[in-house]
């Protein structure tokens, strides 16, 4: 499926056929399948009119969107078309379409589908993230270069140190977000209050059926006004496409002119043609920006009526969506950013020789104190200021940065265990 021009940064081509019209119709359709087959094998609905059922490979989108908004649900419209296919084949199966369940199990289940096929292109970008920013950080775990606090220079750190934090933030994050993705994967089921009444006491066991037909975990009771899980996998995505965007923010930051110290391919301008801009930084920052957006839109969500909410819940479907589908659209530009990144060492060092030994302050301060650091720094260099007040040995070693970087590659190592 090709991407809207309006969300070009919003989603990938990957992501946005996983929620296209014809995506979420297949997955409401598998629901509706899947509800046959069980209710046949447990013998409460005759095993023809399931086999009716299963026969229908697709439903047309048509006037269906149309149509949803006099019923506030797409399932409404979606059943009817349903079960109009299968009264064409048989028009007794046809009453057997959809049978004791409610809108809400069907689209809360199609969603989780979606969901579930959404998770596998993450995790795939996921995985090649993580194994470039390894590299990366191995590749580059003496490169030198000036570490910066409130984007100022300071003492020197290694670029690969830099790198292993960027992974540490994202792996984390991603277990956190992993985590939310297998307790929201669960079907739902629950008839019209919940509580599977017109089963007459199988619906427990119906249950258990439809979750191992479609290989969803099947919780321990319906959850159509408790979006908790749901609320959580969002959230996450707040979490993990935020650093993610620390990785481009970053990165946007070191290939500025001045700095240099990094660079991406492409980035065209169409008046400039001496630039080279940070293009897959941009559009990690562009999605990223709108997920605290979807995640406060879900929360506000949440405090849903009794037992089946009227519009909170009817508004989460665009919000997950477009929480999933900018998340990964960054993950995707940060992947391809840190696979084609081009890293100057030489550039790394340039700018720490530029501060002319300044960056070194701490380490001489904590031989001759602050204060006289400060006064010897007025007029000359580091070295000729503190010419006369240390010895030889200490002059010779105190703007060497290789040898002022603590504990970098201790902690680079055990960020990289993570």
């Amino acid at each position: 499926m090709s991407i809207r021009l309006i969300d070009g940064f919003a989603t990938t081509a990957a992501l946005a056929e996983v929620f296209s019209d014809a995506e979420i119709l297949r997955a409401m359709l598998r629901f509706e399948v899947a509800l046959a087959a069980a209710q046949a094998r447990l013998k409460m609905i005759p095993q023809s009119a399931a086999a009716q059922i299963c026969k229908i490979q697709s439903i047309e989108a048509s006037s269906l969107a149309e149509d949803a908004r006099a019923s506030a649900t797409l399932a409404v419209p979606f059943v009817k078309a349903l079960a109009e296919r299968v009264r064409e084949i048989d028009p007794g199966a046809a009453a057997f379409v959809h049978w004791g369940a409610t809108s809400q199990d069907l689209l809360d289940t199609a969603l989780i589908l979606l969901l579930r096929n959404a998770r596998e292109i993450l995790s795939e970008d996921h995985a090649r993230l993580s194994r470039q920013l390894r590299e990366l950080s191995d590749r580059h775990a003496h490169s030198l270069m000036l570490a910066r606090t409130l984007l100022q220079p300071a003492p020197p750190t290694t670029f690969g140190y830099k790198v292993a934090g960027w992974f540490g933030a994202v792996e984390r994050s991603w277990q956190r977000w992993s985590h939310a993705f297998d307790e929201a994967l669960q079907l739902q089921f629950g008839g019209a209050a919940g509580t599977l009444a017109s089963y007459a006491g199988r619906g427990p066991e119906l249950a258990r059926e439809i979750s191992k037909e479609l290989h969803l975990a099947d919780p321990r009771a319906p959850w159509h006004a408790h979006r908790d899980r749901l609320a959580s996998l969002v959230a996450q995505c707040g979490v993990y496409s935020g650093a993610l965007a620390k990785i481009a923010r970053d990165i946007a930051l070191l290939m500025q002119h001045e700095i240099g110290e990094l660079s991406e391919p492409g980035g065209e301008s169409s008046a400039m043609p001496n630039k080279r801009n940070p293009s897959g930084c941009v559009v990690a920052l562009a999605a990223a920006a709108h997920v605290p957006a979807f995640v406060a839109a879900f929360l506000s969500a949440m405090p849903q009526e009794h037992e089946r909410a009227a519009g909170g819940w009817q508004s989460e479907w665009p919000t997950i969506a477009g929480a999933i589908q900018a998340t990964g659209s960054a993950l995707a530009a940060i992947a391809d950013t840190i696979g084609r990144l081009t890293v100057d060492p030489v550039r790394m060092l340039v700018n720490i020789e530029a501060t002319h030994g300044a960056v070194f302050a701490e380490k001489a301060a904590m031989l001759v104190g602050n204060a006289a650091v400060k006064e010897a720094l007025k007029e000359k260099t580091l070295r000729a200021a503190l010419a006369p007040l240390l010895t030889p040995e200490q002059l010779d070693n105190i703007d060497h940065p290789e040898d002022y970087l603590g504990a970098a590659e201790f902690f680079r190592c055990r960020l990289l265990e993570n």
